[in-house]
This record gives structure tokens, C-alpha cells and sequence, in this order.
């Protein structure tokens, strides 16, 4: 089972930091691309609050939305 569940879309600078950050740090991750697919984009919206924004991680219980690059 994957560590984390990541929603992402095509040529998205942010969703590409948001992977090098969590393979960098060893966590796994299952990707969604929500252009591509309906039901996780309707996942996706679910869980953030209607925020059509990517990506949205997901690891256990916690939500966050875009990505910093910290």
C-alpha cells in the first residue's frame, strides 16, 4: 500500500515538485491525473473542499492542497 495518494494534471510545475520532494524523502506515492480521469478528479474535489487546484496530497487523514517546495 502507497504512503500517499498525490492528484495531479499534465505539465503542472508544482504536481513535478511535489513528486521529486516525496520520492527524495523515500515516501511512495500513488498519482492521479485528474484531466485524464473523471472519478479522481471528483475524489479529488471531495476531499479539498471543491478547490479545483493540484496538487492535492493526501497522507492519512491530512489534506493539503498546492505545493511550496519547502
Amino acid at each position: 500500500m502507497d504512503d500517499v495518494i498525490i492528484y495531479t494534471k499534465r505539465g503542472c510545475p508544482y504536481c513535478g515538485g511535489a513528486k521529486t520532494d516525496l520520492l527524495r524523502r523515500g515516501i511512495r506515492y500513488t498519482e492521479h491525473d485528474v484531466q485524464d480521469d473523471p472519478a479522481a478528479l471528483r475524489q479529488m474535489l471531495a476531499l479539498n473542499g471543491n478547490r479545483r487546484q493540484v496538487p492535492t496530497i493526501v497522507q492519512g487523514d491530512q489534506v493539503t492542497v498546492g505545493f511550496g517546495g519547502h
